[in-house]
């Protein structure tokens, strides 16, 4: 074997395993006779790139499925990308845009050649850089929502949906991005506090030279005013009833409406009425049959009824008016207000409300079954903490609005054969459609169709995801949906549950009848040190692959999970990883200090490492089956630190140091061979966490035929353990870190060996690692002891240790009155405790019992430190 590297070195052996691992096929997955495991990545956008968070979830989906494929299951984890509608629409228009190129100049289909480039170019980005995180994902398996099966499953799925009668074309107000030129649904606007306006405006009242007070935060929507609203409890303004105003500026007449709709208590009590610019305005003009008046374009400028502000923004108009309505005395006043404004959650526009026919879908039959089977605990939530926020969106659950004024995407398959919006008809294709139209009107032909130019949510084709991967629409009966489908666990954000998660629920009932997966884990949201959300607008989010670069790929899969509970938002700071890293290092070295001993066969095992052996391997079963609770729990973070601590702590620290060699000497075969055993079950339990270094150990360790894999080894298996082993040698840590203690204190060299005296009431247990780590040449017991001794407790058993003879007597004596003076203070105060006839009475039987073993050990320790303050 070559010689073993001094120090690890990440980026040569990443590289290596990676491309080993793919070429040994060891990703991929086919339907057999094993039991599936399956993991759908939550698609990222193609427009995206590795960020904080994903490097979050994809480690833990890795975790989750290297450790499945170890304990034998068909592990398959299906890889792929969304086609996000908004942001590659956007990116492709700004892109033509700097080419002085309009996507309305070159046509849908030519747009569309576009889109397909860019994404060809960019879309495989953050796959590729997920292969660089150890991501095993089945790469054979790659989906896009845009690839030829998944969108005729959402074809599929929409004509079966309509002809069931939940899909049906509304006249509705909506959400209008005015950046992106669509609308979005409710779920997609972000409601934000801002510091704003409460502006006093003056509507002359007609005929009449008074004026009433009118308060709004939009002076610019006046233009579309149909009617001002007062409370027809409200005397103040009585006399308004049944009058008409005039706008200010416009000046158009419009008509003073009476509901109890308006709040007196807010602004002056009287409320403009803008239907086609405010939900609530349009429900009250709906009911008061007003005129709907819409003064936007599509890009939130003013249009024609915007009068000299026509082809303004919004936000610029705003400032305009109220300079124009101070100089004609109509602006009564303004006031510093806080309001919360609706902004779009893909470009951070404020959100138009707007009049619109759209595409909406039914969702409360569907939401039944998804929310009882989370309730039922059928599908489980980590942390079930989410419950709650799940229940609560399901429970309130509205239509969804499901079209998009975009061309990236799947086009609604609607095709009108009249002029009217109603004379359409929906169909897979467009021959189906002439098919269904011909029994309207016989004479149509196909070039009488026209095609809806509006697509799909992006979120109604990632709906379909754990199905579609698997051509389960286009084929419901096929092998890899019968074989793969349900899933096993869902890896993603709290942020997505209602756009994705609750939908793929539904959908799952809708066309498999049965849920798509069987947990759901909820990752935090990554936040630096300041417990801000990492983001690039506020540059204080590090670049993935620098963190590779420079720590490894294990050391920041590591440094990402050491803090990360689920749920819990994970406070990133650069140090996680340097921790991971030096892990890595620490392991490597323990690994070269193995490699470096001599073996002798004809060497017998000495009693220490016996004991050592019989110890680690209780403790390696007890820890075993603390990580299989805590996956079954979803705690991936607990478990890796108990395997942190099992091999940085009792496997480097305490195992080695018993087993290793005196220098100079070889160590026998048994402890030897024992040792391998032992590092190849501690390279299993981490392999998940730290694929890249466990692998390279793996195949140095025994020179093995690199046939011989790591990832498709088998995960050790939860045995039996003597648990009372595995106390007895933390009582021997304790007695050799005292000793140690002693030794540093009293300024003696480790390698001046000291004689031990015990005081016990019970066998001692592990002598001989004992005499070897705290290099003691006899163990005595006593009951009584004639010569000066330095002391000291484990648990309650008394070690002695002779003094020197340069000893000064007086400062021990000095230090064991302090040690008494403080057990008499904390007795003081348990007897306090224990003295108050309430607490007695009314605290937790086992709280009180708890009290009492204090104040028994603490008198008992007193004890002790007063008979040895008395031999001094």
């Amino acid at each position: 074997m070559s010689e073993i590297a001094a120090k690890y070195s990440p980026k040569e052996v990443e590289n290596h395993w990676y491309k080993f691992w793919i070429e040994n096929n060891f990703f991929h997955s086919e339907p057999n006779d094993k039991k599936p495991y399956t993991i759908v990545i939550p698609p990222p956008n193609v427009t995206g790139v590795l960020h904080m968070g994903h490097m979050l979830n994809n480690t833990i989906q890795d975790v989750l499925i290297r450790r499945a494929r170890m304990l034998g299951y068909n592990a398959c984890w299906v890889p792929g990308t969304d086609h996000a509608s908004i942001a590659t629409e956007a990116k492709v228009v700004n892109k033509l845009k700097e080419e002085g190129i309009s996507k309305f100049d070159i046509g849908r289909e030519k747009f569309l050649e576009h889109a397909w480039e860019w994404t060809n170019k960019h879309g495989g980005i953050i796959l590729e850089q997920l292969k660089k995180l150890g991501c095993s994902c089945d790469w054979e398996r790659t989906k896009f929502t845009l690839d030829d099966d998944l969108y005729d499953s959402v074809i599929k799925c929409f004509v079966d949906l309509y002809n069931r009668g939940y899909i049906y074309k509304g006249h509705k107000m909506i959400n209008w991005d005015p950046e992106a030129k669509t609308n979005i649904s409710d779920e997609e606007v972000i409601h934000k506090e801002q510091n704003g306006k409460l502006f006093f405006l003056r509507y002359k009242i007609a005929g009449e030279n008074k004026y009433v007070v009118v308060a709004t935060t939009r002076p610019e929507t006046i233009f579309g005013d149909s009617a001002i609203c007062i409370n027809p409890q409200d005397e103040r303004y009585s006399f308004l009833k049944g009058k008409k105003v005039i706008i200010p500026i416009c000046g158009r007449e419009i008509p003073v409406i009476e509901d109890e709709y308006v709040d007196i208590e807010f602004g002056t009590g009287v409320l403009k009425i803008t239907p086609a610019h405010d939900v609530n305005d349009y429900n009250l003009g709906k009911k008061h049959k007003l005129q709907t008046i819409d003064i936007f374009n599509d890009d939130a400028t003013l249009n024609e009824l915007g009068l000299n502000y026509k082809g303004k923004d919004r936000f610029t108009v705003r400032k305009e008016i109220v300079k124009e309505l101070k100089d004609l005395d109509l602006l009564e006043k303004e006031e510093e207000h806080i309001n919360k404004v609706g902004t779009s959650e893909r470009t951070g526009a404020v959100i138009e409300p707007k009049i619109s026919i759209q595409w909406f879908m039914k969702m409360k039959d569907f939401a039944e079954p998804a929310l009882k089977t989370v309730l039922d605990d059928e599908l489980k939530l980590y942390p079930d903490k989410f419950k709650n926020t799940y229940k609560h969106w399901l429970e309130d659950i509205h239509d969804w609005n499901i079209s998009r004024q975009l061309w990236w995407g799947h086009r609604i398959p609607a095709y009108y054969y009249g002029k009217g919006e109603n004379e359409y008809v929906v169909a897979e294709t467009i021959e189906a459609a002439l098919t269904l139209a011909q029994q309207k009107i016989p004479s149509l032909v196909l070039e009488d169709l026209k095609q809806e130019e509006d697509v799909l949510d992006t979120w109604f084709s990632s709906w379909l995801w754990p199905i579609s991967v698997f051509n389960g629409i286009n084929e419901p009966e096929n092998k890899e949906i019968n074989y793969y489908y349900p899933t096993q666990d869902l890896v993603t954000g709290p942020d997505i549950i209602f756009f994705w998660v609750a939908r793929m629920v539904m959908a799952g009932y809708a066309f498999r009848n049965e849920r798509p997966f069987s947990n759901v884990y909820f990752t935090g949201i990554v936040r630096d040190k300041q417990r801000r959300k990492m983001s690039k607008q506020l540059g204080n989010s590090p670049d993935p692959l620098d963190l590779i670069e420079t720590y490894g790929a294990d050391g920041v899969r590591v440094g990402v999970l050491l803090s990360s509970s689920a749920g819990n938002d994970l406070m990133f700071d650069e140090d996680l990883c340097t921790q991971g890293r030096n892990f890595a290092n620490k392991i490597w070295n323990s690994f070269r200090l193995v490699k470096s001993w001599d073996v002798d066969h004809t060497k017998k095992s000495p009693a220490e490492s016996l004991e050592a052996i019989s110890w680690i391997k209780n403790k390696i079963a007890q820890i075993i089956h603390q990580i299989n609770q805590d996956f079954d729990k979803y705690r991936i973070s607990d478990a890796l630190m108990s395997i942190y601590k099992l091999i940085w702590d009792d496997y480097c620290s305490w195992y080695l140091e018993v087993i290793k060699p005196t220098y100079g000497e070889s160590i026998d075969a048994e402890t030897y061979q024992q040792t391998v055993s032992i590092l190849e079950d501690l390279l299993k339990l981490l392999h998940p966490y730290m694929p890249f270094l466990t692998e390279e150990i793996w195949q140095n360790l025994n020179e093995r035929k690199t046939q011989e894999s790591l990832i498709v080894s088998e995960y050790p298996v939860a045995t039996d353990f003597d648990i009372s082993c595995i106390i007895n040698f933390e009582t021997t840590k304790e007695i050799v870190t005292s000793i140690r203690n002693f030794r540093s204190g009293k300024g003696i060299s480790p390698k001046d060996s000291v004689e031990l005296y015990i005081k016990t009431s019970y066998k001692l247990q592990n002598t001989n690692s004992i005499k070897k780590l705290a290099n003691i040449s006899t163990i005595h017991t006593y009951d009584t002891l004639e010569i000066p001794v330095f002391s000291f407790l484990v648990g309650k058993d008394e070690f002695s240790i002779p003094f020197a003879e340069s000893l000064d007597l007086e400062a021990e004596k000095e230090k064991l009155k302090e040690e008494i003076k403080y057990f008499q203070g904390f007795l003081k105060s348990v007897n306090a405790k224990l003295n108050n006839e309430k607490f007695v009475t009314s605290a937790p039987e086992k709280v009180v019992e708890m009290e009492r073993k204090k104040q028994s050990d603490t008198l008992e320790k007193i004890k002790i430190l007063e008979t040895k303050l008395k031999n001094l």
